[in-house]
């Protein structure tokens, strides 16, 4: 599976670059997250519950960063296991560029699924991918635009919770992921 799309981001490039790198900013933007920690200098570690189509797992994944470039960008390289579900590995570019008092996010996901996933069809992967990144970015936003204040003076509470998955055909997730590491969680849970 390949996927590439821009998103704008209404905050500034330092902004959003500590925002991709926050684990818990990550965690909040990602439906179905449960967890997101840094388990090395450039490795992070997830868990995600997602429902593609028939097939609902809870994926454990890791995320190595490459090619780190502050505040620019960098390369993913992920994998996610969700047992009986299958698995998902595949790398993700992410570059980040400076547009005025927003930031233009460009990502590239290359990734492989196998087990039931790879059953499933890759029309029905490919349009939970899309609804997942769609998800991701609209909570990322709302995040990383509160008064557009540095992260670090952000207080958890203050900063807008995810909507609630209830009702949602797809709760979707990764990452993946993609991202991000947006793109890199998106990459193990969609690809």
């Amino acid at each position: 599976m390949r996927m590439s799309a821009e998103q704008r981001v209404p905050a500034t490039q330092q902004v959003v670059w500590e925002a991709l790198n926050d684990p818990e900013v990550l965690r909040r933007s990602i439906p179905g997250c449960e967890s997101v920690k840094r388990v090395g200098d450039n490795e992070l570690a997830a868990a995600v519950t997602a429902k593609i189509g028939p097939v609902k797992a809870r994926f454990n994944g890791k995320i190595i960063l490459g090619d780190i470039d502050p505040p620019n960008g960098y390369r993913l390289a992920g994998e996610g296991d969700g047992g009986a579900a299958g698995f998902a590995k595949g790398a993700a570019t992410v570059t980040l560029e400076a547009d005025g008092d927003t930031t233009k996010l460009k990502y590239e996901v290359e990734a492989t699924v196998g087990g039931k996933l790879a059953q499933i069809g890759s029309r029905l992967v490919d349009a939970a991918a899309r609804k997942m990144a769609d998800d991701f970015f609209s909570r990322f936003n709302d995040i990383v635009s509160v008064g557009a204040a540095p992260l670090s003076e952000v207080a958890p509470e203050s900063a807008p919770e995810p909507p609630s998955e209830t009702g949602r055909g797809l709760p979707t997730v990764v990452w993946a992921s993609g991202l991000i590491v947006v793109v890199g969680l998106l990459l193990f849970l969609l690809s």
